[in-house]
């Protein structure tokens, strides 16, 4: 009976994914300093050095790095991105008004 050591292989490796578990995490976003916190304005933009386009300029746009607040200013270097079709407008990140309140406008394609 050499097929037991085959169908043994064949059932582990068919219940594997019955045995990884689910992982959920939890993203908690700030787009304001919290109360009683007051974001400081940030830092100078940092100096970084464009690499050559990974294709044609047409199909590919550098979006460069900003301060991004996140309980405290971290810097989010730039890079290349595909856009997402011809004519695409990227309009960076920035501070903007949500009702009565500041609020941080994460960059997009426009």
């Amino acid at each position: 009976m050499k097929t037991f050591p085959l169908f043994r292989t064949v059932l582990v490796a068919a219940c594997l994914p019955l045995l990884a578990g689910c992982v959920t995490r939890e993203v908690v976003y700030r787009d304001r300093p919290v109360a009683g916190e007051e974001a400081p304005a940030p830092p100078p933009p940092q100096t970084e050095i464009v690499t050559v386009a990974p294709g044609p300029l047409a199909v590919w746009f550098w979006t460069p790095g900003c301060w991004e607040w996140r309980g405290h200013w971290i810097w989010a270097g730039g890079h290349w991105m595909h856009r997402p079709h011809p004519g695409a407008i990227w309009v960076g990140p920035h501070w903007g008004w949500r009702g009565h309140h500041r609020v941080w406008v994460g960059g997009g394609w426009r």
